[in-house]
């Protein structure tokens, strides 16, 4: 979109002066006066022409190509007001972007085909996820731009050198960062466990792994719903085991990773790690978690709480707020008072630890072969870090004011499209543009209910105890775990759920890690800890 700067020079008063000017000629004003006063009239209104005519020239703005996710079904910045939304994005960065909508199952397919010819290649390009062997490959081909010296640029990109070291690093390749991370909340794991029953059962809330397994229990044996049978069960859980991964760390196991002795281990490897496995099997075999759990699909995740099944939730906060929103919403009573209704308590900790996220999700690199220029480096990241702006944030997460939202006496957001999917398709998709460095939230937000403040302040907590993995900058350049890495570990995760389920002993557990060792896992932990040394 390339924009006009259409401004008007002159003022009323002063095109009104030059009229009065030319109307006080008198009878006695003589031929040469006459003349010079043609003569600088004239030359005003030539000065005026080329002024106006450059003035109404257009000012282009450097050109940036962009390929970003689409999970809007082809929706995204699509309606009556997009092209207004995307001339404010434009005006306000200075650059004018081309996007590429792409559907996230084909992303990667594309994302491919483009690397495959170099000069096709979008300058700004999406990735899901976290690293992986195929981008690593491209970045040690020079694919991607060596990103290290500009972000250290706090004048020209005074969002994007703020970024967190260490979230960074896992995004670089040979000591060169090739990617810009996309922000997340580093605490967004905990427990959430139905505090309506826990109240029945004189319950409070639990601070060790004793207390969980004790809440556990009492929630599956002791009627936590009050209806005389024996239909609950302690805890949530279907084949999506990111639970398990939680709850080591309460045990004292690494996330993914530890350092022990001086070296760097996959957990596996620590004792605390069957320590946690034993637990697991001890809940599985008592009850306290369905029988069925390895073959629930992943899409009836959290169903088993909402529907009164369970009464705890282990995995990210939001999701044990979502479950609160449900109940608030379907009017779920309270075991306690069924004037009230049924409620959840978020945990920051068990055992004062949790596990950390990544910090990021997906992440952004630029294109060495079209950033080909450092104008035009330069021009993708200015993008990037405007997008950063609390001006942006506020138009990716809201839309346009009047249209799409207002502002209540309160300050808060109050949304007018939230009916109306034509007028949210507007910005819709626009939030995929944005890194969240250093904010993830703007300062413009709706009014938050309890529930929200809770998990906003839990999440915050939840950050000095969050477990981080310390292997993550070292994984993405072993060679062996980009090839062979992802197969390995779902072998030992098979192997986790095997032996809690009673499929294999102890001694087939440790046959399944002795093999992936020599499969190439001792090969992975030699190269990590090179990097490291």
């Amino acid at each position: 979109m390339k924009k006009k700067l259409l401004a008007t020079l002159l003022s009323v008063s002063m095109v009104m002066g030059i009229a009065a000017c030319g109307s006080q000629a008198t009878t006695q004003t003589t031929d040469s006066q006459t003349a010079t006063e043609n003569t600088q009239t004239a030359d005003a209104t030539t000065s005026t022409a080329t002024t106006e005519a450059a003035a109404e020239t257009p000012v282009e703005y450097p050109a940036v190509t962009f390929m970003a996710i689409d999970f809007n079904s082809g929706a995204s910045n699509t309606g009556d007001y997009a092209e207004q939304i995307m001339q404010q994005l434009e005006e306000h960065t200075g650059i004018d972007v081309d996007i590429q909508w792409v559907q996230n199952d084909v992303l990667e397919e594309k994302a491919t085909l483009a690397m495959q010819d170099p000069k096709s290649m979008p300058m700004i390009m999406t990735w899901n996820g976290s690293v992986t062997g195929t981008v690593v490959t491209a970045a040690k081909q020079g694919a991607f731009v060596d990103l290290t010296e500009y972000l250290k640029d706090s004048t020209k990109y005074p969002n994007l050198s703020r970024q967190n070291a260490d979230v960074a690093k896992s995004l670089t390749v040979d000591g060169k960062q090739i990617g810009i991370y996309r922000a997340r909340v580093l605490g967004r794991y905990g427990m959430s466990y139905r505090k309506d029953w826990a109240d029945k059962l004189g319950l409070s809330e639990p601070k060790t792994i004793d207390d969980v397994y004790n809440m556990l229990y009492k929630f599956t044996y002791e009627d936590p719903d009050g209806n005389g049978q024996n239909d609950t069960i302690g805890m949530e859980m279907t084949s999506y085991t990111g639970p398990f991964d939680i709850m080591q760390t309460w045990f004292g196991c690494g996330n993914g990773w530890a350092e022990v002795d001086g070296k760097l281990i996959p957990v596996w490897q620590q004792e605390e790690y069957l320590t946690a496995l034993n637990w697991f099997k001890k809940l599985y075999s008592e009850g306290l978690m369905p029988s069925d759990w390895a073959s629930r699909t992943t899409d009836t995740w959290s169903d088993g709480c909402k529907n009164g099944e369970n009464g705890v939730y282990i995995d990210v906060l939001d999701g044990g707020r979502r479950v609160w929103d449900y109940f608030v919403n379907n009017e779920i009573p309270s075991v306690v008072d069924p004037s009230e209704f049924a409620s959840m308590n978020l945990l920051s900790n068990i055992d004062g630890k949790t596990m950390a996220t990544s910090g990021y999700n997906g992440y952004f690199t630029l294109s060495a072969s079209t950033c080909d220029t450092p104008e035009k480096v330069e021009a993708a990241l200015t993008f990037l870090d405007k997008m950063c702006d609390e001006e942006m944030l506020d138009l990716t997460n809201f839309g346009l004011e009047g249209v799409n939202y207002e502002i209540n006496a309160d300050g808060n957001v109050v949304r007018l499209d939230s009916s109306d999917d034509s007028l949210k398709a507007n910005y819709a998709g626009l939030n995929q543009l944005v890194a969240y460095i250093p904010n993830i939230d703007s300062a413009l937000s709706e009014e938050k209910t309890e529930r929200q403040i809770l998990e906003t302040n839990v999440k915050a907590d939840a950050e000095k105890y969050a477990v981080i993995n310390p292997a993550l900058p070292y994984l993405i350049n072993s060679p062996t775990y980009a090839s062979q890495g992802k197969d390995l570990d779902d072998k030992i995760s098979q192997a986790r759920t095997q032996y809690i389920c009673g499929e294999i002993d102890e001694a087939g557990l440790k046959a399944a890690w002795d093999d992936v060792l020599n499969r190439g896992y001792a090969t992975i932990i030699d190269e990590v800890n090179a990097q490291v040394q």
